[in-house]
């Protein structure tokens, strides 16, 4: 049986017309499965991210929970409204204010109503530094006893 080359080339056509419809209905639950899995995989990730970033940001708050407050007017500085200001910010111990960074200072002192520098100035992180390590008389030494 000898075919005519219009048969040939329409044979050849429908072939290849038959394969790629095969391999898109075949492979296309697949990759509808892994591009539902990526997105599940990127999700779980964001979220997990966003647990780091608050239990980085959580310590703070969680050391004051079960130990009280310090008294915050023993940093030179802080007058009993500040130290009420502070409270209602959520700053309750000295460890919270030093490790503040210049962003949360900077925002702390427009709260109080400072001119911007005066935490820096006053050195408020370096006290509360010492005062949460304990150095209390260094801390007198420097800041009380010389003023």
């Amino acid at each position: 049986m000898a075919f005519t080359l219009n048969e040939i080339l329409l044979i050849v056509i429908v072939l290849f017309f038959g394969l790629v419809l095969g391999l898109m209905i075949s492979g296309r639950g697949k990759y509808k499965r892994l591009w539902r899995e990526e997105q599940l995989l990127h999700r779980r990730t964001i979220e997990e991210r966003d647990a780091r970033i608050s239990a980085v940001t959580a310590p703070a708050t969680a050391d004051n929970n079960g130990g009280g407050s310090d008294d915050l007017m023993r940093i030179r500085g802080i007058t009993s409204q500040d130290a009420a200001a502070l409270h209602e910010s959520g700053y309750h111990s000295y460890r919270q204010i030093a490790a503040m960074n210049d962003e949360q200072q900077a925002t702390l002192e427009a709260r109080l109503g400072r001119e911007p520098g005066t935490i820096a100035r006053e050195e408020w992180r370096v006290q509360a530094k010492l005062l949460d390590t304990g150095k209390v008389r260094e801390h007198e030494r420097r800041y009380i006893e010389a003023s």
